[in-house]
Order: C-alpha cells, then structure tokens, then sequence
C-alpha cells in the first residue's frame, strides 16, 4: 500500500475516531457500523453512483452534496458524517472507496463491543477463520458465490451458536462476502483491526506444540520490546514446524523452526 492511501486511511479512521468520541455511548458505534456496511452493499450495487462519489472531476462540495442528498435521514447522522469525510479524498477507484467504507464499518461495530470483550471477539475471529482454512469443504461452501450469499451466512451462525459473542458471529457473518478476495483474508483483516482497536500489532505465531500460559506471556513481552509496542499474539499449532517457532508480525517473517533451517539449507544446494 502507497504511503498516500496509507494516509487517507489514517485521515478516515480520524475522522470516525473523532465521530464516535462525540456520539452517545457504544450503541452509536454498532448502528454506525451497521449502516456504513448497508450503505457499501448500496454502492457495490450501483457502480455509477460509486463512479459519482469519486470521479476527481466532480468538486469535494458536489461529492458531498450527493451524499447528504441521499443518505441524510436515511441512515445515522455519524455514519452520513464519515461518508462525507470519505468522498472528500481522491480514491483509486469506487472499490477503493468502498473497501474503505467497509474498514470504517468494521472499525465502528468493534468500538461498540467495549474494550473488555474486544480481546475475547479478536481471539473468536481468529480460531473461526483458522477453523474454516482448515476444513475444505467448510472452505469451499462458505466461498461458493453460486449459493445464496444469506444461506453461507445462516450456516456461519449455527457454527458459532452458543460459542461466539454476537459481536464476533455479526462479522464472521458480515465476512462470508470475502471482500478481500476470500473469507481467510477478510477474516485476517477483521483479526487484524481488533488488535488495532487495542493499540497492538498482530503477531501469528506458528509452533510444533500449543505454548502454556507461561511461554505465551514470555513470547508477548518478548515481541512487545522488539517491536516497541504491545503485540497481540494469536498462535496456530502446526505439525509441519517440526519444532522451534515461525512468526509473522506484520510483512516481517521470524524464522526459528526446524522445518524453515532446513528449508534453507536446501537452497543452497539448488
């Protein structure tokens, strides 16, 4: 990603940072959320109305107006504010915008959650997404754009009932639509915002055998002081490591597993 889009979305989380922060309580964010994810499915649904919110020859006030023409009254005034913030920046394009939109959604629904359950929401995300990687045909379903988008929804559902939060099942649910191309990444990019949420980096952590509670805790710090931040570390125990540890922080990959030494050696002989 450009440093230039890197700081339009910067200047958008702002923007409903500062929304939120003047809104009434945490319900505010869930119907904020809520209707920045109708008014993205209105958009993917009209291609010339996206073109209208982002064509650089339209001026930011006509941008705008549109917008407050067809929204105000029709969904929260905050979320009508964020959009008018959104077509204020030059996009790359109406998916663009709209995968922006969709980020600001997600970013409101876990402001409401509160900040004790959003390391519980993060941890259900994450073992729900490495669930469905892990079972092709769950993959396969879920990702299959010939079934009714509601039916792959409805069966994300009965899969977390009784073992997810509402928080966590709403987005499972919301990320069946794949927007980052399928539901492994979108889900990723779900995990990923809730760690921001906490002001912590993600880490995936990948070990031959589950770490206890002790060597978790050790880990963390250890990759907090690295990192100079609090780290958020989310584990996959995965037979093919072999032994030692593999960590993914951001695009920087810490290899110390057996499997990856002896990877290495072998290219040296190709």
């Amino acid at each position: 990603m450009s440093s230039a889009a890197e700081d339009r979305l910067s200047a958008l989380d702002s923007s409903l940072d500062s929304i939120l922060a003047t809104a009434a309580g945490t319900e505010q964010g869930l119907t904020v959320g809520s209707d920045l994810f109708a008014v993205v499915d209105a958009l993917d649904a009209q291609p010339a109305l996206r073109r209208a919110l982002t064509d650089p020859g339209t001026s930011e006030e006509a941008r705008s107006g549109i917008v407050r023409s067809l929204f105000d009254g029709k969904v929260n005034p905050a979320a009508v504010e964020v959009l008018v913030a959104a077509v204020r920046f030059r996009w790359a394009g109406g998916r663009t915008f709209t995968a922006a939109l969709e980020r600001q959604a997600v970013r409101a629904q876990l402001r409401s959650i509160g900040s004790s359950s959003l390391g519980e929401t993060e941890d259900e995300l994450f073992r729900f997404g490495r669930l469905v990687d892990s079972d092709g045909a769950l993959r396969s379903t879920l990702g299959d754009r010939s079934a009714a988008l509601n039916r792959r929804q409805d069966l994300v559902s009965e899969l977390l009932s009784g073992k997810a939060n509402d928080a966590t099942i709403a987005l499972a649910r919301r990320a069946v639509a794949a927007r980052q191309r399928t539901f492994a990444n979108t889900i990723a990019g779900y995990v990923s915002l809730a760690a921001a949420e906490r002001s912590r980096l993600l880490a995936t952590v990948r070990v031959a055998r589950p770490l206890d509670q002790t060597q978790l805790e050790r880990l963390q710090q250890t990759l907090s002081r690295q990192a100079g931040r609090e780290i958020s570390v989310q584990v996959i125990v995965d037979a093919e490591v072999l032994g030692g540890i593999r960590v993914e922080l951001g695009d920087e990959v810490i290899e110390g597993t057996v499997a990856g030494r002896l990877d290495q050696a072998r290219r040296l002989f190709e």
